[in-house]
């Protein structure tokens, strides 16, 4: 079933992988799109429906849930959950046709856990072992070890 040979990875034959930056027990699921500069990790769970621009960096055992969408300026450390439909922005003024001249980054720092839904804005860091709740709104940066939940995201307690 495996359309591209990259060692050490699986890649649905139904994706358009373009990367060959792709570690070892990387799996790539279904209707995926990876553009060439992209770079993603070892033993990594990118499922169907995702797409990942030029300017990400994908760590190690990071799960991407479906309907994800990694944009330019993404930076992701190991062992991260984004959980499906996970909403990034890198753009804080949004114009058809108007490029900002550079895009706002997001990092999502190592063990960093997103719920089902959730909106993250441009320019956010997400602490390390942060949890963020399904559905959440997240404006600004949030601290390692917190959950944060709601619209906009509030603190409710230390993991």
């Amino acid at each position: 079933m495996q359309e591209k040979a990259i060692p050490g990875s699986f890649i649905h034959k139904f994706s358009d992988v373009q990367s060959k930056s792709i570690g070892n027990g990387t799996r790539i699921w279904q209707f995926t799109v990876i553009l060439e500069a992209a770079r993603i990790g070892n033993d990594c769970n990118i499922c169907s429906h995702t797409y990942v621009e030029n300017d990400v960096t994908i760590g190690d055992r990071v799960t991407v849930k479906s309907g994800v969408y990694l944009w330019d300026g993404m930076r992701i450390e190991d062992d991260v959950f984004i959980g499906p439909n996970v909403t990034f922005t890198n753009d804080k003024y949004p114009r058809s046709k108007v490029n900002p001249g550079e895009f706002q980054k997001i990092t999502l720092r190592k063990g960093a856990s997103i719920g089902a839904n959730a909106t993250v804005l441009g320019g956010v860091t997400i602490g390390e072992s942060a949890m963020i709740g399904a559905g959440s709104v997240v404006t600004k940066d949030i601290p390692a070890g917190e959950l944060w939940v709601g619209n906009p995201a509030k603190f409710r307690r230390k993991i």
